[in-house]
């Protein structure tokens, strides 16, 4: 099964400015991306797709090769599937076929190799989908709330539970991986399109880097993580 490791980095981002090239550990996000996949021995080949011509030269010094994302689906509020199936699309008219799609958002930097190649394990034997998760702190059954204009509030979910541990398990969606196969992202519209599976993530490498309180979290669970080894 030949698999192709996909990451996808603007040059934009509202909540961390400059996010993708921010260093962290003296490496920039997307370079954790790239050197985790180059240690996976079930990944065949790499690929950033990027409008940025700065993220480009980081890739390239990396060694991993350059999808040119078109600047409409490199906007805030663009479809991460549509650059997805850009990117399956652009490969196809090069003539490279592959059998798995593996997206490693530069967010999660302290995944392990473990955690990636379960995902692919778990995507041969059958799934249509794999998604990466972690148990949630917050439960919608529990303590959770929306709030009309007038602030009252509401519980999400309609439940009686008056204790955390008898509602039912949650999981937060991490960006540690997504797996699934080209032709899906051909044909279906997002991750819950089909029969969609997951891998539980430990919660100290299921950091999801999105604004300046997570960067912070990622440096300190990084820098305890380089005094353990």
């Amino acid at each position: 099964m030949k698999t192709i490791a996909f990451i996808f980095a603007r040059g934009g981002s509202k909540g961390l400015p400059k996010k993708n090239t921010r260093f962290l550990g003296g490496i920039p996000l997307i370079g954790h991306s790239i050197l985790l996949a180059q240690k996976i021995k079930e990944i065949d080949q790499i690929y950033v797709s990027t409008e940025s011509q700065e993220i480009k030269e980081i890739a390239l010094s990396y060694d991993a090769k350059i999808i040119d994302r078109p600047h409409e689906l490199a906007e805030d509020d663009s479809s991460e599937w549509l650059a997805w199936r850009h990117a399956v699309n652009w490969l196809r008219n090069k003539n490279i076929t592959f059998d798995c799609f593996l997206s490693l958002p530069t967010t999660s930097p302290l995944r392990s190799i473990e955690d990636v190649t379960s995902c692919i394990e778990l995507f041969k034997k059958g799934s249509e989908m794999v998604i990466s998760v972690t148990k949630a702190n917050r439960n919608p059954s529990f303590n959770m709330v929306y709030r009309d204009e007038e602030g009252i509030s509401r519980l999400a979910k309609d439940g009686s539970y008056t204790r955390r541990q008898d509602a039912p398990e949650i999981y937060d969606i991490t960006t540690v991986a997504y797996v699934t196969s080209p032709e899906n992202i051909i044909i279906n519209d997002n991750i819950f399109s089909g029969d969609t599976n997951s891998v539980i993530i430990p919660k100290e490498r299921a950091i999801d880097i999105d604004d300046e309180i997570d960067f912070l979290i990622a440096e300190t669970l990084y820098e305890r993580n380089k005094q353990l080894r």
